[in-house]
């Protein structure tokens, strides 16, 4: 598949399929957020695979674990990510945010489903999954097999004149 294909075929999934998720394709998954770029190779995200009675977990977190077979808790160590000198602006999030745009990716190549879960509740998490107080939690990825099709909404798209300019 083409990667600009792959790019408009991925959505976000909101329902998946009950089988499991095959070893290899979560492999496959983890190499695609160990390869991401980061900033000055700092490497900083932290992954939980969640699975099996560990899912209930993120029930008690988010309404929008959509009953999904795999899940992943994406974090990075605000200890180890980059911070700018000139501010000490921390570039954790955006090295997570490639991380997890990897991820998203890799399983859409795989034939998965996926989503990005931002809306969550924070200290239940950190609780629930015994996050350490260094890691920043930058969201939740439910992963499957999908049940349905995307909705409409997702090939709604601006065009790309409306996107990039010449000048502000």
């Amino acid at each position: 598949m083409e990667l600009l294909e792959l790019f408009k075929k991925r959505y976000s999934c909101r329902g998946f399929e009950k089988r499991e998720v095959e070893q290899e394709k979560i492999d496959m998954i983890m190499e695609a957020a160990a390869v991401a770029p980061t900033a000055v190779n700092k490497q900083p995200q932290r992954i939980l695979v969640l699975r099996g009675e560990e899912l209930k977990k993120v029930d008690e977190c988010t309404r929008f674990g959509f009953d999904a077979p795999l899940n992943f808790l994406i974090c990075y160590d605000k200890e180890q990510s980059w911070h700018r000198r000139s501010d000490n602006a921390d570039h954790g999030m955006i090295d997570s945010a490639i991380v997890h745009t990897h991820m998203l990716l890799m399983a859409e190549s795989l034939g998965l489903g996926t989503t990005w879960v931002c809306a969550f509740d924070e200290p239940k998490a950190r609780e629930l999954f015994n996050v350490p107080d260094n890691y920043v939690i930058e969201g939740f990825m439910p992963t499957g097999y999908p049940a349905a099709e995307p909705s409409e909404m997702h090939f709604k798209r601006k065009p790309v004149n409306e996107i990039f300019f010449d000048k502000f």
